[in-house]
């Protein structure tokens, strides 16, 4: 399954199945085609960072914020060297936003620096990519138990954003992971699900994504989500309040 995520109200907008003999590439283009996504920014993993893709979704009216990673190779280590020569004096011959933060919790800190530049005019691959404006780095510094990790990732956007509100499109998306994917397995038992006859693992998925938008949404249980849907299966009145909202 492929499934579009509103990370502002955590709500599921759509999915649709990824056919047997084929993956996501074809599947995310389906996706767009039956939500509305003008005036949104849409973040996608790597394995979406394809130039018809990225051209969809300018084509709707949207914006894109695409993770690129060696499947796209030439824009890869373009951006890798961009990054790498312009950290060296500090970004001092070229536009910079940026934005940096850290976090403390569970034994580890990490601390999150964010850089978007406006597009190099030499930047490799550049042109197959419609209306790119920016590229981004974020870097992930974690310390935990003495012992320090450091991860870059790379990305390119149709439109040049704040250092703020590029960080913020970087940790919701990665937060998907959490807010759904993980609440899926956990309080839905999805991984270990076993219906597969007809349209019936698709149709189960649809009910587990409505139940858990409408879960997030209620907020008169201060419990975790797991206990909302246990209070809810318990007590009339308390369903009724996740359902209408009353």
């Amino acid at each position: 399954m492929v499934s579009a995520w509103a990370t502002a109200n955590h709500v599921s907008l759509g999915q649709t199945v990824v056919d047997a003999k084929s993956n996501e590439i074809t599947a995310i283009p389906k996706l767009l085609e039956i939500i509305e996504v003008s005036g949104a920014l849409v973040t996608i993993d790597a394995m979406g960072c394809q130039t018809a893709i990225a051209a969809q979704i300018v084509d709707e009216r949207a914006d894109y914020c695409l993770a690129v990673k060696g499947n796209q190779e030439t824009l890869h280590e373009g951006l890798k060297a961009f990054f790498l020569d312009h950290q060296q004096d500090d970004f001092a011959r070229t536009k910079v936003r940026r934005y940096a933060n850290t976090e403390t919790s569970h034994g580890r800190k990490t601390a999150r620096s964010y850089f978007i530049c406006p597009v190099p005019e030499d930047l490799p691959d550049a042109s197959r990519w419609k209306q790119l404006k920016a590229i981004g780095l974020s870097i992930n510094r974690t310390i935990r138990n003495g012992k320090e990790t450091t991860e870059a990732r790379y990305y390119i956007l149709s439109k040049y954003l704040s250092g703020q509100k590029f960080s913020e499109a970087v940790r919701n998306h990665w937060g998907i992971e959490n807010s759904l994917h993980w609440q899926l397995d956990v309080t839905f038992g999805e991984d270990q699900s076993r219906i597969r006859k007809g349209h019936a693992d698709e149709n189960f998925s649809t009910l587990r994504r409505t139940a858990l938008s409408l879960l997030k949404q209620e907020a008169t249980a201060k419990v975790g989500i797991k206990n909302k849907r246990l209070t809810a299966a318990w007590d009339d009145s308390y369903l009724t309040k996740v359902l209408f909202g009353q």
